[in-house]
This record gives C-alpha cells, sequence and structure tokens, in this order.
C-alpha cells in the first residue's frame, strides 16, 4: 500500500514538474540574482558613480585652461567721473565696455598653493564721442602660496584613491550579499515546494486510510473514536494541502520579484543536496579577508582621515599667504598696440589672520582633533577585533553546519524507512493510528529539518565568500585589482 502512496506522490511531483516551463538550479537562481536583479543594478550604478567620484578627484590636479569675460557690456547712465584734481563730476555716459580673459592653473599638491598665467582684453567705446581704446594684460603669472596652512591636494591624494580601491571591493561584497539573499530566497521556495509535495501526500496517504478505517468499523474492528480520528485527520491534511499551495506561490512571488523574473514564467527548483568537498581554515580565511575585505584598508583610509583633521586644525591657527605677481600690460587704440612695448606689471603681498586674544580657542580646537583622532584610533582597534572575531565565528560554524547536513540527513533516511514500517504494521492491525501519525510527523519534521540544514549551510557558505571575497570551493579570488589608478 505504502508503494501505491509514494508512486501517486511521484505522478503528482511530475505532472508539476512538467508543467513548470523552468527548471533552476541554485547556481542558476544566483546567476539571474546578479545579472538581472533590482540590486545588482544598483550595486553596479553604485560602482559607477564611485569610478567617475574618483576621476573627477583626479582632475584637480591637472592644469585647467579657463575662459571668462562680459560680451558685450552695455551702459547708458549717469556716473561719478574722478577729475585730475580728485573731485567728482557725474556725467551722462553711454559706452560698451566688453572683455575676455584667459587663464592657465595648475594647483601644487606638494605644497597647497596655486600658480597660474593669464592674459586678457578690455575694449572701451565711449558711443557719445565715438573714442575708442584697448588695454590688458599680454601676459600675468601669479603665485599663490599659503604658509603652514593646510593641505588638501596631498590628503586628497592619499585618501581618495584609498576610497575607490575600497568602492571597487565593496561592490565585490554586494554582488556576494546578493548571491547569499537569493539563496535565502530559493530555500523559501523550496521549502514550500517540498511542504505541497508533504501535504499532497499526506492527503492521499490519510484518504486511503480513511477507506481502510471505514472499512474495519463497518465489520466492527475498529471503534468510531478512532475513525473520527481519521476523518478529522483527512480534514486536516486538506486543509494543509491548500495552505501549502498558498505558501508556495507567496515564496515563489518574493524569489520571482528579487530575480527579476516574470509574472508569467512558471519554475520549479532542484534540491542543491550534492555539498562540495573543500575544507576552511581560520587562518585562511583571515588571510584573504585581510588581503580582500574593504573593511580592512578602510581602516587605513580612516587612520589618514583622522590625521587630516588634525592638520587641518593645526593650519587654521595660523592664516598666512603669500602672493606674487608678474606681468605685462599696456593700453592703446588697437590690440596690435598692446603688444608694442608694454610696460611690467608686478605684485607682491604677503597676508595674514592670526588671532591676539582667542581665550583659548585655538588650543581648544587642536585638543578637540587630537581627542577625536585618539577615539577614531580606539574605535579603528576594536572593528578590527570585531572584523577578525566574525570571520573566526562563522568559519567554526560553517564547519558544524556540515556535519549538521549529514546528520539530518540520515535522520531524514530512518525517519522515512520507521515511517514505511509503521505503516506496513498498521496496515496489519498491529498498531493504531495514533502511533502512525506519530511516524508521519516524525518523517515530515526530520524532512524539513534536512532543508533547514542545507539552507543554513549554503547561506553561510556565501556569506563566507563576502567576508573573504575568496570561493573557497574553486580556490579563486572574487576579487582581483585591476592596477587601475
Amino acid at each position: 500500500m505504502s508503494k501505491k502512496i509514494f508512486l501517486f506522490s511521484l505522478v503528482l511531483t511530475c505532472a508539476s514538474l512538467a508543467k513548470a516551463q523552468n527548471i533552476f538550479s541554485i547556481e542558476e537562481i544566483i546567476s539571474r540574482a546578479k545579472e538581472q536583479s533590482i540590486f545588482s543594478k544598483q550595486a553596479e550604478t553604485q560602482r559607477e558613480t564611485s569610478y567617475w567620484q574618483y576621476r573627477s578627484f583626479r582632475t584637480n590636479y591637472n592644469p585647467q585652461l579657463r575662459l571668462g569675460g562680459n560680451v558685450p557690456t552695455y551702459s547708458n547712465s549717469v556716473r561719478a567721473v574722478n577729475q585730475p584734481d580728485g573731485s567728482l563730476v557725474y556725467l551722462p555716459l553711454n559706452q560698451i565696455n566688453p572683455n575676455v580673459n584667459v587663464g592657465l592653473q595648475q594647483p601644487i599638491a606638494l605644497t597647497g598653493g596655486n600658480i597660474s598665467a593669464n592674459t586678457g582684453y578690455n575694449f572701451f567705446n565711449n558711443i557719445s564721442t565715438n573714442a575708442t581704446q584697448w588695454s590688458g594684460t599680454v601676459l600675468n603669472v601669479r603665485l599663490s602660496q599659503p604658509v603652514f596652512g593646510y593641505n588638501p591636494w596631498k590628503w586628497d591624494k592619499r585618501i581618495k584613491p584609498i576610497v575607490f580601491e575600497e568602492s571597487k571591493r565593496i561592490y565585490v561584497e554586494r554582488t556576494e550579499q546578493i548571491s547569499s539573499n537569493a539563496v535565502s530566497f530559493f530555500f523559501d521556495v523550496l521549502v514550500q515546494q517540498v511542504n505541497q509535495q508533504i501535504a499532497t501526500f499526506n492527503l492521499a496517504n490519510n484518504d486511503t486510510i480513511n477507506k481502510i478505517e471505514q472499512g474495519r468499523y463497518n465489520i466492527g474492528t475498529t471503534s468510531q473514536d478512532k475513525l473520527l480520528q481519521v476523518q478529522l485527520q483527512l480534514l486536516r491534511s486538506r486543509q494543509e494541502v491548500a495552505q501549502a499551495r498558498l505558501d508556495l506561490e507567496s515564496a515563489r512571488l518574493q524569489l520571482r520579484s528579487y530575480i527579476g523574473l516574470r509574472d508569467g514564467d512558471s519554475f520549479q527548483l532542484v534540491l542543491p543536496d550534492k555539498i562540495p568537498p573543500f575544507e576552511v581554515t581560520v587562518e585562511e580565511a583571515l588571510k584573504y579577508a585581510r588581503m580582500n575585505r574593504a573593511d580592512y584598508i578602510g581602516f587605513e583610509r580612516r587612520r589618514l582621515e583622522a590625521e587630516s583633521e588634525v592638520a587641518q586644525a593645526k593650519g587654521q591657527r595660523y592664516q598666512t599667504t603669500i602672493s606674487a605677481s608678474y606681468g605685462l600690460n599696456n593700453v592703446g587704440p588697437t590690440v596690435s598696440d598692446l603688444y608694442s612695448n608694454p610696460t611690467k606689471q608686478q605684485i607682491a603681498d604677503v597676508s595674514f589672520n592670526v588671532p591676539i586674544v582667542d581665550w583659548g580657542r585655538r588650543r581648544a580646537s587642536m585638543q578637540t582633533a587630537y581627542a577625536n583622532k585618539k577615539l577614531r584610533d580606539y574605535v579603528i582597534e576594536q572593528d578590527k577585533i570585531t572584523f577578525e572575531q566574525e570571520i573566526i565565528t562563522k568559519v567554526n560554524q560553517f564547519e558544524m553546519l556540515r556535519l549538521q547536513i549529514e546528520i539530518t540527513k540520515k535522520s531524514d533516511e530512518v525517519a522515512q524507512e520507521r515511517y514505511n514500517v509503521a505503516q506496513n504494521r498498521y496496515l496489519i492491525g498491529k498498531i493504531d493510528i495514533t502511533n502512525l501519525n506519530i511516524a508521519l510527523r516524525e518523517k515530515d519534521d526530520a524532512k524539513r529539518s534536512y532543508l533547514q540544514a542545507l539552507k543554513s549551510f549554503w547561506t553561510s557558505y556565501y556569506d563566507l565568500r563576502r567576508l573573504t571575497l575568496y570561493d573557497f570551493a574553486n580556490k579563486s579570488l572574487l576579487y582581483v585589482p585591476d592596477g587601475e589608478d
């Protein structure tokens, strides 16, 4: 009788598989999640944003050619005009006064200064008198250099490349997190898929038992109490089948939404019961985590940012800037006259801003920066410990999960065999329906425990990949530096 029930369940399962358009393995679900899920597109966009931010940072150290001016500038108003004796005369002025400037600027990353070469032209046309004149700077070279100040160019050059390298590693970590999430959704569907198969099998089984118990009741070999118990179990089985179908569709909808599968695509999942044979040691996992993880190089970046804030606090104590420029300028009725014996233009100045009495403000600012740096150093050291402890815990759990799979798989086989024996003994009247139901529940619970062990193993496997950026099954790095600078 048990063989007939098993064959009936197998036929239902095969019919379900035939109806499904797609049969997916766990690797195919992960691949789809990485390729077409909205989360993978978000990770890709964030990586692209980080790339262009880095490119923008790199351009800060390149020379900038700029063009500026006012073309045209027209004015018709009464304005004050300075006279040779220093007095002012208000006259109506109707004039055009456009100007244009071209400059080449280059920051000096080593010192934090800026050097530029500029040229500019101004044209004046008094429309009332039809008088015209050109004036301009043929060439002007300027240097601006802060003294004892904060140099953002130097610190950005040390910090920004690390930030960019972090972003590339974070992208791979996000990809592995997508894999882990896809595994979780995969097993949610698979558990409900198996629950539906169990419920369908139990319904067919309880229907057969009901007929047997009804026959026994008719000939007086069983009591009405046992018959009612069987009928109640049959009703529960029908309810469980309906609930299992609803739960399966809900789990499928979540998986379909996560991996970007169209609503009309039906699918079935294959149990990933083949565990890849590989060993993981704590030392090996820590080695790859330190070599590959974004968090680990982030410790250095955070340390440099703290030092940068201290340097910035120091630079704000005394604000001194040296500026110097040398150029040639001239004036004439035509543009060509500007290049005929131009006069020298020399400017030099030293600007400073030093507080005499600030009531301890500078000292407080410096001490705050030092205290913040000290606090960050402590936090970084604690984060390093947490970083390593997370790896150690995951590796230890991973080895326990492998053992748990072996135990639950054996328990599943034993529970199935026990149920077969109990069913045969029930059919010949050696045990009652209560003991048969106990064996049935143990069989179903053992199957679900095995699935849960598989889910925990595969989820931990992809979590371990994310924490180390290393594929232990294939012995390959998940992140390889591309050398892009």
